[in-house]
């Protein structure tokens, strides 16, 4: 049974967030990412707090600037160490240490983040076709495939993307979904019930949403004419903000076309203690596509 909650965190951001399971049992926290929310968790939720699946206080927070969670007009508020913080208040007041950190997307980078700054904070990591930000960076400036591959970013930034993105009923939004086969592929799974939810939290905005790629330089650079933006031609990240020395599940969906397996090319070398599954037939949905597969790949890392 999930339960619906306002957090307030004593930075003034409140997050709502999903839960199941009974507080003072481990905690294992999953964050979302684009355009997504944390409805998306709910079946994983409801499956690791039964008993015979370890009986875990589970927790899935809509990131700042989705759903209800408080949403900052202005760009900046999005950086990575708000998010950042806004994940590290909720773990504190949900006991102060998780027994695991589960993200997708844009979730997976607030994650990556965390766990590299702040490790006392989860005993393990779970990330789901999210790229490091060592290996993306390398990617952004050095592939042409995921530079083309991350196009969609520089939409995303325009001042008119929210705008955009909600015509026509999300059409472009949806698309997302569609072009890795969520209506019609081996495993769809965008019913007209799922479409619901989508919206529901699409209509309560869009800009904080935008704002996270507003926020980041981690971007392709733009054609045409050089920009006073130079993206990911411009950023350096210190070795200390990348290494991760946590045991970490990598599951990567191999079928993602906005994210290639190259990104998966020496993620070892920050991640020693790294367990990487390779998903065939799986795309970046692959939480709605084969979730009972992601539950059995979790709660071996569990155990």
């Amino acid at each position: 049974m999930i339960e619906t909650c306002l957090q307030a965190l004593p930075h003034g951001i409140s997050l709502s967030c999903r839960t199941s399971g009974a507080k003072g049992r481990p905690v294992l926290m999953f964050l979302h990412g684009f355009p997504e929310a944390a409805f998306v968790w709910d079946g994983l939720l409801e499956h690791f707090a039964r008993p015979e699946n370890g009986g875990f206080r589970c927790i899935a927070p809509n990131l700042r600037g989705f759903e209800q969670s408080s949403a900052p007009a202005e760009a900046a508020a999005y950086r990575p160490k708000h998010l950042v913080q806004d994940i590290a208040a909720l773990i504190a007041l949900e006991g102060g240490q998780l027994e695991c950190l589960v993200a997708h997307d844009w979730g997976g980078a607030v994650a990556w983040n965390l766990a590299a700054g702040q490790p006392a904070l989860m005993k393990k990591l779970a990330i789901i076709n999210s790229p490091h930000p060592g290996t993306f960076l390398r990617e952004l400036q050095q592939s042409p495939a995921q530079q083309a591959a991350s196009a969609y970013m520089n939409f995303l930034i325009r001042p008119d993307a929210e705008a955009l993105l909600a015509e026509d009923d999300f059409r472009r939004l949806w698309e997302f979904f569609t072009h890795m086969g969520a209506a019609d592929g081996p495993h769809a799974w965008l019913t007209d019930t799922v479409r619901e939810q989508y919206r529901e939290v699409w209509r309560r905005g869009l800009t904080g949403p935008c704002n996270y790629y507003r926020a980041s330089p981690l971007r392709p650079p733009r054609p045409g004419p050089p920009h006073n933006d130079p993206a990911a031609a411009a950023v350096t990240i210190p070795r200390e903000m990348l290494e991760i020395h946590l045991p970490t599940l990598v599951l990567w969906a191999m079928d993602d076309i906005a994210l290639p397996a190259a990104l998966l090319d020496g993620l070892e070398d920050y991640v020693p203690q790294m367990t990487l599954q390779r998903i065939a037939g799986a795309t970046h949905w692959i939480v709605h596509e084969q979730p009972a597969l992601v539950a059995a790949y979790l709660r071996d890392f569990l155990r």
